[in-house]
């Protein structure tokens, strides 16, 4: 399982400094899509999951109080660019179009695509998804990666990873393609659904930040590095995923 914790550098941003997003200097203010287990999802009435637990250590660390705001994963690169948020943490995978309209920090784990089937399906692996009808969360890796690479695959565009699942259990859709930890989660919930044993793709998941705010990012990077080096991250992670 792809899951262990990537050294963390200090990037060096020769940049103009801008000060932080937040409306308030002593929030910080994360977007995320909370429909997407272990990182975030809600228990009861709150947003729990590894991304909020590393970012309140991040907050904690910066001085800042935590503020959450559930939105679309779409929205949430244009949140932080405008503003609205200070960072965007929802198992994010630093791609080159997103380095686009913002920075990264840092990588905090990595990551896998997988393939979720019906128990009965033909499909045994990447190569038999050329022609097929493919779900995926909308502006995800995963969608990002089938319409890039299946040209010829019908891709369907979900708003919630959740929701693909239960297209895929009404035989709307072939297969889904979606990160291996969700994918656990969503199989475990449903059964009659499979993962297939070979991995799509492997990412990293990484914070990110306007790029107007330099100094926030390099702030970031240097908690993420002593989060990494004091065991947090770890321990966070083992928390909500079981070592195999």
């Amino acid at each position: 399982m792809f899951r262990k914790i990537i050294p963390v550098l200090i990037v060096v941003v020769l940049m103009v400094t801008f000060s932080a997003c937040g409306k308030d200097g002593g929030k910080l203010v994360m977007a995320t899509n909370a429909a997407f287990p272990p990182y975030e999802y809600y228990e009861n009435e709150t947003i729990v999951g590894i991304d909020v637990e590393i970012a309140q250590a991040i907050a904690k660390k910066l001085g800042k109080e935590l503020v959450i705001e559930d939105m679309e994963f779409n929205s949430i690169i244009g949140a932080v660019q405008t503003g609205k948020a200070d960072i965007g943490v929802a198992g994010m995978t630093v791609t080159e179009d997103r380095l686009v309209s913002v920075n990264f920090s840092v990588p905090y784990t990595t990551a896998s695509q997988v393939i979720i089937v019906r128990e009965d399906s033909d499909i045994t692996g990447p190569d038999d998804l050329a022609d097929k009808s493919i779900g995926v969360q909308e502006s995800t890796t995963g969608d990002i990666y089938v319409t890039d690479e299946l040209p010829d695959a019908d891709v369907q565009r979900y708003s919630k990873g959740v929701e693909a699942v239960q297209a895929l259990i009404q035989g709307k859709v072939d297969a889904v393609v979606i990160d291996n930890e969700p994918a656990k989660v969503f199989v475990q919930q449903n059964p009659g659904l499979k993962i297939l044993p070979e991995a799509y793709t492997v990412e990293e998941y990484a914070i990110a930040v306007s790029k107007k705010n330099v100094d926030l990012l390099n702030k970031i990077n240097k908690a993420l590095e002593e989060l990494s080096e004091d065991g947090t991250l770890q321990s966070i992670i083992n928390k909500y995923i079981s070592a195999e």
